[in-house]
């Protein structure tokens, strides 16, 4: 800094341009910019963030200097006398100004005459601008202030944080004074809207395994509106003046720790990412952990996740504490009492209050006010919240607190209290199974939410069953069964996190929790079984074809008994429900009923049923129907000899009746679209399909499944469900589409994608009529088109599809009419597929 004055005392001597001034201050400026990674290596978090800031203090300092220099000469007066000053606002007030954040600045001025103040303030601003400073200004009169901060709540909010820099001291001290009327100008308003402000911000920014550390749940923000309502209510510097009475000592420092790790990681992702930039996505995480010196990406991603969740545990209860007063409404009392459940304590329209003069009570105590509060939903205020968070559990836990957490599970409603401990962070000292996985996050391109989160997810689902076949299933269940089952939907996930398999893991830790809640050992087996597989149906039912007898058989062979089917089929909706919105839909919804009801007519058969007795079955089910009836007799032949079984399985008997009619009437082809969930495209032609150009043209949609059939007549019968539901404007395109797809000269140019030999697996003796193809690879744009092309190249005749993809890989099955050429070609398929990969 001292050559850049000497140099600019040398330019303002020279009679230099501004342009000349301000290149050399965007010079230092980018020298200083540059240097920033090895200052961070010497000093991190809070420390940086000041050293940071006192830097551009000297930057803004100097050209204010320097304006005052070229504007008076030798005759500068007093910088005193000049009614000007200059502050820093928000982050850059507070001194935690991160590397590419806006510059937030404040000036504040007399307008006497003689000083021509504005023109040294357009001065100034012209010359931070042109020197490269990403500043954000505010200018005021002093006598302007309080009306700005009443019009504008981020105005005033800022104002709050400023902080003098530079210039007249009597105008800084002016503007304090204006600041202190602001602060004490309707309080309660200002708080309600800070309040609502972050309520809406949290819903926007919800916790997540890539979470924005400035704006999310326990972010920066959360710790400023902690800030703001301490500043508010006793006009205090630092939070640090209340240790001692509004929070403890040894609460803060835990607080201050979690939010040095998110200063430490904000300018982290600054620098990593050359610009302002606060959400910790995955292609940042391995730079800024190399850079703070984690060992690996997963610690360092569980404990900014731990550290968000104390820093809005924190700010949460003590905001609620400090606010409190100012919301207080002594009409309410005598309701009040006539809700209290214990000392302290009361429920007002199913919230639980506490009273912050309430020491911590003892955790059996906590436990059974829970046990004897009527059998709703609840939420918790967070002066309840402070209860748990700052009681006491015991280790060992004593067999009271088991019996009563069996208690709390026995009850139709468990979702509210599992947040509620997760909120105080007890949920681990109760449950210690979950301890090391409750704050993991799960970067697998399928969960939304870290461990913990998505179990008790799974909990809510579990409780709030949606699904009318499973919520009927659920209804038939004992008492016990659901108590097991609602356990083990917590912890089903509670193994992830370690080396071996986390199913394995899980059986190991679900066995004590079971035993020591209770349960017999058969029980107890039963939890271990469910456990071990309780991805094994959703895998089944998305990457397998769930009409053969082998898959089947072998499924029930694992499983075992009905009971544990039904019990097995629940804890997949609940899992499947908890990851996140839209990922249990229509279309696994009905594979999975598909799946049970199939294998529980496997599970109920005492000898081994074949395809030809399952569909005899149903063949029985269509004869029964009065429509059946009436159709003439050699239409009637012509149903029946519908070669596909699975034509069969796939669609009820009425199904299959109302396809052979419109079958019946169809001249070159008909087609119905329904756009109600997602697409769906349903087809019937005596003409050929190009099948290659639709999928091509419509693959943008993400094709989930597809069937094939031969029906009579030269019918062929098409159904392609697509995951995304297009738009309204959309409709027409898409029927131009298929209506085009009737002419066979069409074509759409297809990209082979890299398809590896061992990704393909061909079995020529999956049936006596049906060859298997499976193709395990990369999800790729056009793949699905790509592979039927191929198909149609070698003439392989596809019966049905089974398409399953995530945003990574795409498992997709296929079953081919086992004609002779079909598995004579079979190995001219394979180099067609893989020609990609050359």
């Amino acid at each position: 800094m001292k050559t850049l004055v000497e140099d600019i005392e040398t330019l303002i001597e020279k009679n230099a341009s501004d342009f000349e001034i301000s290149k050399r201050f965007k010079q230092a400026i980018s020298v200083y910019l540059d240097s920033l990674p090895d200052l961070f290596e010497q000093t991190q978090g809070k420390d940086f963030l000041v050293r940071h800031t006192k830097a551009l203090d000297q930057f803004i300092t100097q050209m204010y200097k320097t304006v005052l220099r070229r504007m008076f000469g030798n005759y500068l007066p007093m910088r005193n006398a000049i009614p000007i000053s200059l502050m820093a606002l928000g982050s850059y007030g507070r001194e935690q100004l991160s590397v590419y954040s806006d510059i937030d600045l404040m000036i504040v001025y007399v307008p006497l005459e003689g000083y021509n103040t504005e023109a040294i303030i357009e001065k100034f601003l012209y010359l931070a601008w042109d020197a490269g400073l990403k500043l954000g200004h505010r200018v005021h009169k002093v006598s302007e202030l309080f009306d700005a901060a009443d019009e504008d709540i981020t105005i005033r909010t800022a104002m709050m944080e400023a902080r003098f820099i530079v210039g007249s001291t009597y105008t800084w001290h002016a503007t304090q004074r204006e600041l202190g009327r602001i602060r004490r100008y309707e309080p309660r308003r200002f708080i309600e809207a800070k309040i609502a402000e972050a309520q809406s911000r949290r819903r926007k920014y919800p916790v997540s395994m890539q979470p924005n550390i400035k704006e999310g749940v326990g972010g920066m923000r959360d710790a400023q509106l902690l800030y703001w309502v301490a500043k508010t209510r006793f006009d205090v510097t630092s939070l640090k003046e209340l240790d001692g009475t509004i929070f403890s000592e040894e609460s803060y420092r835990a607080y201050r720790i979690a939010l040095e790790l998110i200063f430490r990681v904000r300018s982290a992702l600054h620098l990593v990412s050359g610009k302002q930039n606060d959400q910790l996505n995955l292609e940042y995480l391995p730079k800024v952990r190399k850079m703070l010196g984690f060992s690996d990406d997963m610690k360092l991603a569980t404990q900014v996740i731990e550290a968000m969740w104390r820093i809005h545990n924190f700010s949460s209860i003590f905001v609620a504490k400090m606010i409190r007063p100012m919301f207080y409404d002594s009409s309410r009392l005598p309701a009040l009492r006539g809700q209290r459940v214990h000392r302290g304590i009361f429920v007002a329209e199913d919230k639980v209050f506490a009273s912050f003069r309430l020491k911590a009570q003892p955790i059996e105590s906590l436990l059974n006010i829970l046990i004897n509060l009527e059998d709703r939903p609840y939420c918790f205020d967070d002066s309840f919240v402070s209860q748990f968070t700052y009681t006491t559990v015991p280790h060992p836990r004593s067999k009271t607190v088991k019996q009563l957490l069996r208690k709390l599970f026995e009850r139709d409603h468990t979702y509210g209290f599992l947040r509620l401990f997760y909120d105080a962070g007890v949920l681990a000292e109760l449950i210690p199974a979950l301890k090391k996985a409750l704050f993991l996050p799960q970067f697998d391109g399928y969960h939304h939410y870290p461990v913990g989160l998505h179990s008790i997810q799974c909990v809510k689902a579990f409780e709030s069953i949606d699904d009318p076949d499973v919520k009927a299933l659920y209804d038939t269940i004992s008492l016990e069964d659901r108590t097991m089952l609602k356990i083990i939907v917590l912890l089903h996930d509670a193994g992830k996190g370690r080396k071996l398999d986390h199913s394995e893991v899980g059986v190991k830790l679900i066995r004590p929790v079971m035993q020591k809640m209770g349960f017999s050992a058969e029980m107890t087996d039963d939890a271990t079984l469910l456990v071990r597989h309780h991805i094994l149906m959703s895998i089944i039912a998305q990457r397998h074809n769930i009409h053969s007898e082998k898959t089947l058989y072998k499924f029930m062979s694992i499983i075992r008994t009905p009971r544990l089917l039904t019990l097995l089929y629940i804890l997949t909706y609940a899992d499947m429900s908890g990851v996140g919105p839209g990922t249990y839909n229509a279309f696994n919804a009905k594979l999975l009923n598909e799946l049970y009801h199939s294998s529980l007519e496997v599970a109920q058969e005492k000898e081994r049923i074949t395809d030809a007795a399952r569909r005899l079955k149903v063949e029985q089910r269509i004869q029964r129907l009065d429509a059946f009836k009436a159709l003439p007799r050699l239409m009637q032949k012509k149903i029946l000899a519908v070669e596909s079984n699975i034509f069969f399985f796939l669609h009820g008997p009425e199904e299959v009746l109302q396809i052979a009619q419109r079958a019946r009437e169809v001249k070159e082809y008909q087609y119905a679209l329904d756009f109600s969930t997602g697409l769906s495209v349903e087809i019937l032609r005596k003409i050929p399909l190009n099948l290659t150009y639709l999928l091509g043209r419509l693959g943008y949609l993400d094709v989930v499944s597809m069937e094939v059939f031969t029906l009579f007549d030269d019918v062929k019968y098409f159904k392609l469900d697509f995951l995304q539901t297009p738009t309204p404007d959309m409709y027409e395109s898409i029927r131009e589409v298929v209506e085009e797809s009737f002419d066979m000269q069409r074509s759409v140019a297809l990209e082979a994608p890299v398809i590896k030999p061992e990704e393909i697996t061909i079995d020529c003796e999956h049936s006596k009529n049906l060859a298997e193809l499976a193709v395990h690879t990369a999800n790729q744009r056009g793949l699905l088109a790509f592979i039927i092309q191929c198909l149609d190249a070698l003439d392989m005749q596809i019966v049905t599809a089974k398409i399953h993809t995530t945003k990574r890989r795409a498992r997709d099955h296929f079953l081919i009419e086992k004609t002779p050429h079909m598995c004579n070609n079979a190995d001219r398929l394979i180099p067609l597929l893989c020609k990609g990969n050359a």
